[in-house]
């Protein structure tokens, strides 16, 4: 039977989507993350992306328990601990008489499987109960095997020619499964067995269990994924790995605002959010960082991380730092067109593949993103303005200033006073920006637009950008500076709103081509430029009018592009799906142009589409189908699940609902004319401005207004309240 949710008083069938056993449970931690099936194993299917995987490569592509030759009965599977583990009940089925042992009932055993990532390692607890009348022996068996495809091979890219597979080693308690990659790295799966297994083999292990009524028998099997240029994790227990994990977890919640409301439901959307940036944020060198989404970009994407850190800037700020630190660290130096990179450049996106470092594709370090340059001046800003981190700052300075440069050298290489793109790699993005499949930027014909293309929303970043800068500088004791990027971005507001508003549309044209034609699309991309600030008043709420009509208001969201247009198709990746992080960042503009009703209506119907995904976990997107009675969002069928911009964006409309403004060098916490939507009669938010001084307050929702309670606050903290 289909999942039904109550709404008010209507009842919806939830998501429609592939059904549960399609969906795979999804673990992470830090470099490494894996997709089981429902039952915990990991099915030779084709085309299958279940797996163990480390630095994009899958070490484990097979696993399967086995009890007596057959599959046990599935009664459930949770991922527990706030994403650290997954859970999985299984009981025996009708097993016949062997080897002079009787018949075994169904349900007379019951198996149980914890599966834990941790440090590089798969650790998991097999717990095996006997519930019958007599003693009993069973044999279980584990299959297993490592294929060490590349990422980019299970998302169907072809190789003409892949590393070896070595031979294997077997041991007493273990097998290790080894591959010399093209990139001359030494890559090995350590399958480990505790207690030791009664047969083992190449891919297989067996246990002859003896079951006395009312006892239980515990398996552990440890797999490592081990790379020859990186320290090898010592051998350690399950309990020890699961001790370790929470106490890590503990710690990265560490002392941020926590968010509580009147509704439950709310409260679970926002609980699987902060968990799953938990899972998702991985501890580099440089801090934390949030890896943009599982399976296919569990790893440092700019943009990804330069948006996820602006929308939950507010509850731990720790993240922008984070972000910030390793973009500056990997900022391009030099001219590669192969990477297409440029002196100053922000990185688009790292992999750590054997095919990323043979040059089989582009992204070993690429920064084909013509966005996520000024989105880190924006970011970098904001941060600071947050924080207060000056000494941060100081140690970034050099970073801003260079990524200022670019801007306008490189990015405006026509020097017509717009940012545009066009790849010069050959195997990089012909898109460029955050819309970045190929067919996401054409004319008002379906025609493709011609490259260098300069997208609206990214002259709305460099805007924010250069105003950013200039708050630095002002800081850093640049003033000459400072004045310089207030005229720039004053002129290129000017300059703009003659180049890209389209009146035949009624909205910002998406792009202008390489012959400085408009692309007359009506698409989300405009909303972006009431995130920034560079639309004008007037042309704003025509924008927000349309945004909120029914060509592109499906009823769960804003979809890319309206309905009606050439390239319309509510299936597509970016041409008519709804994305939450670009309904948080156009509800924040919303706001800013003094729209917050219509910001709360983008949160409310997050939040309904929310309670039909499994967990409440919102995907990276889904279609752009209608809301219709009585049905839920149609998932997209390969859509990233967690993804962090997705996850973040729950507090990203939070605070434009709020209008939520925090300035940590005067100590000040700013509401502007908060409202809460029906569906929330208060909210406390604790620790508000931590990790420095901070308040608590208590929002109660009134028919015409908002009531806030200061609940406590630090001594120096002043609270204002804007009607």
């Amino acid at each position: 039977m289909p999942k039904k949710i109550q709404i008010g008083e209507k009842w919806y069938v939830a998501a429609t989507a592939a059904t549960a056993e399609e969906q795979p449970q999804v673990l992470k931690n830090d470099q490494t993350f894996a997709m089981f099936d429902r039952f915990g194993d990991i099915q030779v299917l084709a085309p299958g992306k279940e797996g163990v995987y480390h630095n994009d490569t899958r070490f484990l592509s097979h696993q399967e328990l086995t009890i007596d030759g057959v599959r046990p009965l599935h009664l459930g599977s949770s991922v527990e601990e706030s994403n650290s583990l997954l859970v999985i009940d299984l009981m025996n089925p009708d097993l016949p008489a062997r080897d002079g042992r009787p018949a075994l009932a169904k349900g007379t055993l019951h198996i149980f499987r914890a599966k834990l990532l941790w440090q590089g390692t798969c650790h998991e607890h097999i717990r095996v109960t006997h519930h019958g009348s007599e003693p009993t022996t069973v044999r279980l068996e584990f299959t297993f095997d490592g294929d060490f495809v590349d990422l980019f091979e299970v998302r169907g890219m072809k190789r003409d020619k892949r590393g070896e597979r070595l031979p294997p080693e077997v041991k007493p308690t273990e097998v290790v499964l080894p591959y010399g990659g093209l990139d001359h790295r030494l890559r090995r799966t350590r399958v480990h067995f505790d207690p030791q297994p009664t047969v083992i083999d190449v891919g297989r292990a067996s246990f002859d269990l003896q079951l006395d009524p009312g006892t239980e028998h515990h398996l552990y099997c440890t797999v490592m994924c081990l790379v020859d240029d990186e320290p090898e994790p010592p051998l350690i227990t399950y309990e020890t790995a699961l001790r370790d994990n929470n106490a890590a977890r503990r710690a990265s919640m560490g002392n941020h605002c926590t968010v509580v409301t009147s509704n439950p439901l709310v409260n679970l959307w926002l609980d699987r959010s902060v968990s799953d940036l938990s899972m998702l944020t991985t501890e580099l060198p440089t801090g934390p960082y949030p890896f943009a989404g599982v399976p296919w970009y569990s790893t440092t994407f700019g943009r990804d991380g330069i948006i996820t850190a602006l929308e939950y800037l507010w509850v731990d700020p720790s993240l922008a730092r984070g972000v910030l630190a390793f973009l500056a660290a990997t900022q391009a130096k030099d001219v590669d067109p192969e990477s297409d990179a440029e002196p100053g450049k922000i990185l688009h996106e790292a992999r750590q593949s054997e095919m990323a470092a043979t040059g089989e594709i582009p992204f070993g370090r690429y920064y084909g993103s013509v966005d996520s340059t000024p989105l880190f001046l924006v970011l970098a800003a904001a941060y600071v303005r947050r924080t207060g981190d000056i000494a941060f700052l100081k140690t970034i300075w050099p970073n801003v200033k260079m990524a200022r440069e670019w801007i306008d050298k490189w990015g405006d290489a026509d020097g017509d006073g717009f940012v545009e793109y066009a790849r010069r790699s050959e195997e990089g993005l012909v898109q460029q920006g955050w819309k970045d499949s190929h067919d996401s930027v054409f004319h008002q014909d379906g025609q493709m637009a011609q490259a260098p293309i300069a997208l609206c929303e990214v002259q709305g970043y460099v805007y924010e950008g250069k105003l950013a800068v200039a708050d630095l500088a002002s800081l850093m004791g640049e003033p000459d500076l400072a004045k310089v990027l207030v005229q720039q971005a004053g002129l290129l507001r000017e300059r703009f709103q003659a180049a890209f508003w389209c009146e035949e549309i009624g909205t910002y044209a998406i792009a202008l081509d390489g012959n400085k034609q408009q692309c007359k699309v009506p698409s989300s991309n405009a909303g972006h430029t009431l995130w920034s600030g560079i639309a004008s008043p007037e042309h704003a709420q025509r924008i927000v009018d349309g945004l909120m009509g029914h060509a592109f208001f499906s009823g769960w969201g804003i979809r890319t592009i309206a309905t009606g247009v050439a390239r319309y198709n509510p299936m597509s990746y970016h041409n008519g799906s709804i994305w939450p992080h670009d309904n948080a960042l156009i509800a924040s503009g919303m706001a800013r142009y003094g729209r917050t009703e219509s910001a709360m209506d983008l949160l409310s119907a997050t939040f309904d589409a929310s309670l039909f995904f499994d967990s409440h976990r919102l995907p990276e997107l889904f279609c752009g189908f209608v809301r219709r009675a009585g049905a839920g969002p149609t998932l997209y069928p390969v859509a990233c699940s967690p993804q962090a911009w997705a996850a973040a964006a729950a507090f990203g409309m939070l605070e434009a609902c709020l209008g939520l403004d925090i300035h940590a060098q005067q100590n000040e916490i700013i509401l502007r004319t908060p409202r809460l939507p029906p569906f929330i009669d208060w909210i406390r938010i604790t620790r508000l401005g931590a990790p420095g001084p901070s308040a608590d307050l208590l929002l109660q929702r009134y028919e015409r207004n908002v009531g806030i309670e200061v609940v406590r606050k630090d001594a120096d903290v002043r609270v204002t309240v804007v009607a």
